[in-house]
C-alpha cells in the first residue's frame, strides 16, 4: 500500500431539527442576493417549498423556483435550469430535495459562467480543469432525502441520453457553501422510498471502505456511517416519523458521500447503467447487486470485513456481515434479484459493457472484465450468491 494520498473534506453543514429556517441567512453568508431553488414536481407542490420561499422573500431575496428535475436527471434537466437561472438574472443556487435536484442544481450553479458543452467537464482525468472557477455560482443544499450524501458533495451524476450513460460532473467548487440537513424535512419520506436511499447510504460507506488505498480518515467516517444505517434505517422504515432514527440516517448519508471520495466499486458500476437504461431506483438497485458484489469481492475484503463485522456488533467474519446484508434487506423489503426489482434481463450485455466503462469501477476491491461483471449480474438476476 502506497501511505500517500489527498484528502478533501465536506464544507460547512448546519444540522439539526428546524435548521430550514436558517435558509435565508444561509444564502446570505454565501453571498447569494437572488437564488434560483431547483427542486422537483413531487417536491414544488408541497408546503416545505412554499414554506422555504417565503423564508427567502421575508427576508428580501430574489428567490425564484424550478422544478423541471426527473428522477435519473438528465442533460436537459440541466439546460432547462441554467436557461432560467440566466433570464432570472440570478446569483446562487438552492439545490433543494434528494439527489436528482441537488445534482441538477449544483450543475446549473457550476454551468452558469462556462462556455463549454457539460460533457467537457465528466470527471476524467483532469478535465474539471478546463472550467472557469470564476465562473461557478455559490450553492446551498437542502436535502431531503438521506441517501445520496450530494450536500457533501464535489460532483453531480447527470444522464447522457444519446448514450444512455451516467456521467459524472466534477469540480472541487462544486461543493456547497452551506448544507443544511434538517431531517424534520424527511418525515414524509415513505417506506421503500426511506429504505431505498438508506440502503444507498449504506453501499457509499461500505464501497469507500472497501475500496483500495490509504485513507484512514474515510475509512472512520465510513464504518461510523455504516453503524448508523444499522442501527437506525430499520427503525425509520418501520416509524416514519421517529425523528432520532431520520436524524442519524441524514448523517450517514452525508458520511457516506464524505468517505467515498476514496471510491466505489462494482455495486455503482452496475447499478449507474442499470438505472439509466431501466430507470430504476438508484438506492434499491445497489441494494439488490450487494451482497453479490461482496462474494465476488470476497478474496481482497475479508480481512477488512472482520473488522467492520466486529465494529458493528457481529461475530467477526465475513459470513456474519453477509449474513446482517442480506436479514437487513429482507427486513426492510428490500428485493433479493433484479427480475424482482422489475430490471429487464435482455440488456445485460450491454450493461456489463457499461459498467466496466463506469468511472467506478476503476476502485473496485477485484479487478473488473466484461465476463466477471456480466457473472455478477446474472448472479444478482438468478438469486444465486456463488
Amino acid at each position: 500500500m502506497t501511505l500517500t494520498g489527498n484528502w478533501n473534506y465536506p464544507t460547512s453543514v448546519r444540522f439539526g431539527p428546524g435548521r430550514i429556517r436558517e435558509l435565508a441567512d444561509a444564502c446570505q453568508a454565501s453571498s447569494i442576493e437572488r437564488p434560483l431553488l431547483v427542486t422537483d414536481p413531487g417536491l414544488s407542490a408541497l408546503p416545505m417549498i412554499a414554506d422555504a420561499v417565503t423564508l427567502c422573500r421575508s427576508a428580501g431575496l430574489g428567490i425564484e423556483a424550478f422544478d423541471k428535475v426527473q428522477a435519473n436527471p438528465i442533460a436537459r434537466n440541466v439546460e432547462d435550469g441554467l436557461g432560467a437561472y440566466r433570464a432570472g438574472g440570478h446569483d446562487g443556487v438552492i439545490a433543494f430535495g434528494g439527489g436528482s435536484a441537488l445534482d441538477v442544481g449544483k450543475a446549473v450553479a457550476f454551468m452558469a459562467g462556462q462556455t463549454r458543452p457539460m460533457w467537457d467537464f465528466e470527471d476524467v482525468g483532469d478535465w474539471w480543469t478546463r472550467a472557469d472557477p470564476d465562473g461557478i455560482a455559490p450553492i446551498v443544499a437542502v436535502p431531503t432525502t438521506s441517501g445520496t450524501g450530494s450536500e457533501v458533495g464535489r460532483a453531480g451524476v447527470i444522464t447522457d441520453e444519446a448514450t444512455h450513460t451516467k456521467k459524472i460532473i466534477f469540480h472541487p467548487r462544486m461543493m456547497p457553501k452551506i448544507a443544511i440537513l434538517d431531517p424534520e424535512l424527511t418525515i414524509g419520506l415513505p417506506p421503500r422510498l426511506t429504505a431505498g436511499v438508506g440502503m444507498d447510504a449504506l453501499s457509499h460507506c461500505l464501497e469507500a471502505y472497501c475500496a483500495p488505498g490509504f485513507h484512514p480518515l474515510a475509512d472512520g467516517v465510513a464504518v461510523e456511517g455504516m453503524r448508523l444505517v444499522k442501527d437506525y434505517l430499520p427503525r425509520a422504515v418501520k416509524t416514519g416519523s421517529d425523528i432520532e432514527a431520520r436524524a442519524m440516517l441524514m448523517a450517514a448519508a452525508a458520511m457516506g458521500a464524505t468517505a467515498f471520495q476514496k471510491g466505489l466499486g462494482a455495486i455503482h458500476s452496475l447499478s449507474h447503467p442499470v438505472g439509466s437504461l431501466h430507470g430504476s431506483h438508484h438506492g434499491m438497485t445497489n441494494a439488490v447487486f450487494m451482497p453479490y458484489v461482496l462474494v465476488f469481492n470476497r478474496a481482497a475484503i475479508e480481512p477488512r470485513i472482520e473488522r467492520l463485522a466486529a465494529y458493528l456488533g457481529l461475530a467477526a467474519s465475513f459470513e456474519a456481515f453477509l449474513e446482517w446484508v442480506l436479514a437487513l434487506r429482507r427486513e426492510i423489503g428490500v428485493p433479493h434479484t433484479l427480475v424482482a426489482l422489475g430490471v429487464p434481463l435482455d440488456q445485460a450485455d450491454l450493461v456489463a459493457e457499461m459498467a466496466l466503462h463506469d468511472p467506478t469501477a476503476g476502485s473496485n476491491p477485484m479487478q473488473l472484465t466484461k465476463e466477471s461483471l456480466r457473472g455478477i449480474f446474472d448472479r444478482a438476476a438468478s438469486g444465486e450468491l456463488a
